[in-house]
C-alpha cells in the first residue's frame, strides 16, 4: 500500500497534526519506518520527540544511514541527549559517528556532565553582547547575526573574558532610544538569577519558580557563561520526575516508557521486586498474629477491630510520607529539618489519633447500646482499648511515614521509594504489637 500510493500518502501524512501522526505510528508498529520516511524533516523531528523510547530506538536503528544522520543532527541538543543517554553503550558509539563535528562536540560535552545535573540540559544558543554597545548596535547585531538562538527574549551581557555581568529583556531594547548605552539599561546590582553547572534538576526548578523567567543562564564557579536553560526544558524534567515518583510511591520501579508500550516481561519484572519485598514484610504481620493467638482465643471480639486500627495507622503513615516527599521535592524541607518535622508530626499524630480513637470509642458504645452488636459485659474496656490503640497506632504511622524519607535521603536514596505500600507494611507490624499490647494492659483480669 505504501509503495503504490506513496505520493498521496506523503501529502496526506504531512498535512496531519503531530499528535495524529504519533497515534498513526503507535497503531501501525509494523509500518513505522515507512511512515516516518514519508515525513518532511521538520515534521519528522517533531513526531520523533513525541514517541516512546522503544519506537525511537527502532526508527534510528532501521532508518537508512542518510536519513538517520539527518534526524540525529537536527534534533535539539536536549532532545538528542535525552534519547542517547538511554541507549546501550555499544549502540551509542555507533550513533555518535553520524553527528557532524559541531553537534558531536555539543553532545559529548553534555554527556560528560553528572546525571541529573542542569549541565545536561543547557543549550548553547543564546545572545551575548558587551556592555559598551548602544541599543542600535544590539538591534543590528540581532537582525544580522543571530540565527540559532532558541530564546531571543533575553540578551546576556558579558565582559571581554565571557563572564556574565547581567541580562536585559529584548523589550527594553525595543522601547529605548537607539543611542542609549547598554550600561544604562543594566540593573547595576549583583546578578543572582543564575544556575550553576552542577545544580540538580530540583534546585533549578526552584530557582525558575522564584524568578519567573523563560530562561536562565548557566555559569561555572568562575562566573563564565556556558549556556542557558529554558522553562520548557524544566517543565519536561518536572513532568518526567513526577511520573517516576508516582510509580515509585505506588510501590514499583519507574517505567521507561508508556504503559501500553512497556514490554510485558519488563512490566512484571519492575512490579515483582517490590511485591515480593512487601509480601515478606507482611509475613511479619502473620508472625505477630501467631504470637498473640492466645489473646485472640480468649477475646475474639478484639479481632473485629484489627482492620480498623491497623489501616488507620497505614493511612496516616501514607499521608505523612506523601507530604514530606512533596516538601523535599520542592526544596521546602532539608535533611537538617528532621527534628522540626518529627515534633510537628508527633503533635499531629497525637491529635489525629485522638480524633479517630474517639470516633472508634463512640462507635463501640453506639453499636452496643443500639443492640447492633453485643461486645460483652466489658464493652467499655473494649471501647477504651480501641481508643488508646488508635492514638498509639496513628502516632506511630505519622512518625514512621514522616521519618522514612529523611532516612532514605540520608543514605542517598530516592525519598519517593519510601512508598505508601512500604510505610503501610511497616505500620501493620508495629500497629498489631501496639494493639495487642494495649489490649493486654486494659483487659487483663477481665477478658484476658
Amino acid at each position: 500500500m505504501f509503495n503504490e500510493h506513496q505520493d498521496y500518502l506523503n501529502n496526506d501524512l504531512n498535512n496531519q497534526t503531530i499528535s495524529r501522526l504519533i497515534k498513526i505510528i503507535h497503531h501501525n508498529p509494523n509500518d513505522v519506518i515507512k511512515i516516518f520516511s514519508l515525513l518532511k524533516l521538520c515534521k519528522a523531528i517533531s513526531v520523533f520527540n513525541g514517541l516512546d523510547f522503544s519506537i525511537k530506538k527502532k526508527i534510528i536503528e532501521e532508518l537508512p544511514s542518510m536519513k538517520k544522520m539527518e534526524v540525529l543532527n537536527n534534533l535539539s541538543v536536549n532532545d538528542r541527549l535525552s534519547f542517547l543517554e538511554k541507549i546501550p553503550k555499544n549502540l551509542l558509539k555507533d550513533l555518535i559517528k553520524y553527528l557532524n563535528p559541531e553537534e558531536k562536540c555539543k553532545t559529548l560535552v553534555s554527556l560528560g556532565y553528572p546525571e541529573n545535573s542542569i549541565g545536561r540540559f543547557m543549550i548553547p544558543y543564546y545572545i551575548t553582547i558587551p556592555k559598551t554597545w548602544n541599543v542600535q548596535e544590539v538591534l543590528d547585531y540581532i537582525r544580522k547575526e543571530v540565527k540559532n538562538s532558541d530564546v531571543i527574549e533575553i540578551v546576556y551581557i558579558v565582559d571581554q573574558k565571557g563572564k556574565l555581568i547581567d541580562d536585559v529583556k529584548i523589550r527594553e531594547f525595543l522601547l529605548a532610544d537607539p543611542n542609549t548605552k547598554i550600561s544604562d539599561l543594566m540593573n547595576n546590582s549583583q546578578y543572582t538569577a543564575v544556575l550553576n553547572l552542577t545544580d540538580t534538576e530540583e534546585e533549578a526548578s526552584k530557582i525558575f519558580s522564584i524568578n519567573n523567567r523563560v530562561s536562565l543562564p548557566v555559569i561555572d564557579d568562575q562566573n563564565f557563561l556556558l549556556g542557558i536553560v529554558t522553562v520548557d526544558d524544566i517543565l519536561w524534567i518536572l513532568n518526567e520526575n513526577y511520573r517516576e515518583d508516582l510509580q515509585k510511591i505506588g510501590g514499583m520501579e519507574a517505567l521507561n516508557q508508556s504503559y501500553l508500550n512497556e514490554p510485558l516481561y519488563r512490566l512484571i519484572k519492575k512490579r515483582a521486586g517490590w511485591l515480593i519485598l512487601l509480601f515478606i514484610g507482611e509475613m511479619l504481620t502473620t508472625t505477630v498474629m501467631q504470637k498473640f493467638s492466645s489473646v485472640l482465643e480468649k477475646a475474639v471480639v478484639l479481632a473485629l477491630f484489627i482492620p480498623l486500627v491497623v489501616s488507620s495507622g497505614g493511612n496516616s503513615g501514607s499521608q505523612a510520607a506523601s507530604l514530606i516527599i512533596q516538601a523535599m521535592a520542592l526544596g521546602e524541607v532539608k535533611i537538617k529539618d528532621w527534628w522540626i518535622v518529627m515534633r510537628r508530626e508527633i503533635i499531629c499524630g497525637f491529635f489525629l489519633g485522638s480524633i479517630l480513637g474517639l470516633t472508634g470509642f463512640i462507635r463501640v458504645i453506639a453499636w452496643h447500646n443500639m443492640n447492633l452488636f453485643n461486645y460483652g459485659p466489658h464493652w467499655i474496656l473494649v471501647g477504651l482499648t480501641v481508643f488508646f490503640s488508635l492514638i498509639g497506632v496513628v502516632l506511630w504511622g505519622t512518625l514512621s511515614g514522616s521519618m522514612l524519607p529523611f532516612i532514605i535521603k540520608k543514605f542517598r536514596g530516592d525519598p519517593a521509594s519510601s512508598s505508601a505500600p512500604f510505610v503501610a507494611t511497616l505500620v501493620d507490624v508495629i500497629g498489631l504489637i501496639i494493639y495487642f499490647s494495649m489490649s493486654y494492659i486494659l483487659l487483663r483480669g477481665t477478658l484476658l
